[in-house]
């Protein structure tokens, strides 16, 4: 009899108004070893909501999952919801917090200015800068991909990621509970989520693996994807047997 090497499930979660090409590298590098869909994040203005609809779209029992920013929050929500069917769990430039007052407040002015300046000026003159690690330019094509997901998702889907994000309950209370093989990965140069919250991760879930990757900012994935490929592959070849 021959040995078949089965593929992992792996849903990879994107970040807000991003879509499976901000995870194109990962999705190549890994497609060999690992049956990977990525989901959409339109179906409601609630963290939880949307949380549920991943689960209903995600078609395997058990599965391992990985999450970018907003894709994290997520990743962390499954978890909460549903940690029978997680084998694995990869945190990348995320928050495990609940959103800062200021930040709350902020919200409604994001989706105001959006729909002031329409998707492509609102990506590629709001958001695209934030992404690069602090002091370094922003990268042309990466600008490019961040308005095209952008337009791609539109007003509504950001006016209703904002509100979820805005309103999203704490999940630092249950970090402790989980108890899959973690990875928690950032760039050291991260301005939207700094470091200090991946430490605060990795040092509240119990055996997780903390990568910091140097020079690299909000988008890890797509500004140093052979360390994320890599960082993902030792993730997938942890035994998932507690």
């Amino acid at each position: 009899m021959h040995n078949v090497t089965r593929r992992q499930p792996l849903l990879l979660i994107p970040g807000t108004l991003c879509d499976e090409r901000l995870w194109a590298p990962q999705v190549e590098a890994l497609e060999g070893r690992a049956d990977i869909r990525v989901p959409r994040l339109d179906a409601s203005d609630d963290l939880e909501a949307l949380a549920r609809d991943i689960l209903d779209q995600t078609p395997w029992p058990r599965f391992s999952v990985a999450g970018l920013s907003m894709g994290g929050i997520l990743a962390l929500a499954l978890m909460r919801l549903a940690p029978e069917r997680i084998e694995r769990l990869a945190l990348l430039d995320t928050n495990p917090f609940a959103e800062a007052p200021e930040r709350r407040a902020q919200r409604a002015d994001d989706i105001a200015q959006a729909e002031a300046l329409g998707m492509a000026r609102y990506a590629g003159e709001v958001l695209a800068p934030l992404y690069p690690a602090e002091g370094a330019a922003v990268d042309p094509e990466h600008s490019a991909l961040v308005v095209a997901m952008a337009e791609r998702g539109g007003l509504e889907t950001f006016r209703r990621q904002a509100i979820a994000l805005r309103d999203r309950p704490d999940g630092s209370a249950a970090l402790a509970s989980i108890s899959v093989p973690t990875l928690v990965l950032c760039g050291d140069g991260d301005r939207l989520c700094p470091v200090s919250r991946h430490t605060y991760l990795a040092d509240h879930i119990p055996g997780a693996e903390l990568v910091i990757l140097e020079g690299v900012g909000h988008l890890s994935t797509l500004q140093a994807p052979e360390a994320v490929n890599q960082a993902l592959a030792h993730w997938l070849e942890r035994s998932s047997t507690p």
